[in-house]
């Protein structure tokens, strides 16, 4: 009996488990879509990764929604050169993702070159069969 309760638990360990590797897998998808997407300044490809309701804070302090965070980055008011992502961790509750990384870019805002090292949180809420950016939030690292 006991060897049968243990099997079963393993069984579904493994399911959950597998699970959640496709549902990690898809999350890390959006974000390289997102990211490539902002290096690209793809209006198209920004509006589809972003969730109608996205409020996207930045380290500054100003906080912002989808049509101001398509047209700034689009227009190459906001214009990320490179965009390189370390220490990133995805969490995932239901239809939930909590993603967290280190985002260090290269910018050419209004044709300033810069360099930017943010620490980042984003959040995306699956919608339909895809996941869409609900919130990003940005802090100086």
């Amino acid at each position: 009996m006991k060897k049968k309760y243990l099997l079963i638990c393993l069984v579904l360990t493994t399911v959950f488990a597998q699970a959640q590797s496709k549902k990690e897998n898809a999350v890390k998808t959006a974000v390289e879509a997102l990211t490539k997407a902002m290096v690209d300044g793809d209006r198209e490809q920004l509006a589809m990764v972003a969730s109608d309701h996205l409020s996207y804070g930045h380290s500054g302090g100003h906080v912002e929604g989808k049509t101001d965070f398509v047209e700034k980055i689009a227009s190459g008011k906001s214009d990320f050169v490179t965009i390189d992502i370390t220490e990133q961790t995805i969490d995932i509750v239901r239809s939930i993702a909590v993603v967290r990384h280190v985002l260090t870019a290269v910018t050419n805002d209004n044709g300033k070159p810069g360099n930017v090292k943010l620490k980042v949180l984003l959040v995306f809420q699956k919608e339909g069969s895809s996941w869409k950016l609900l919130v990003r939030q940005a802090v100086k690292a």
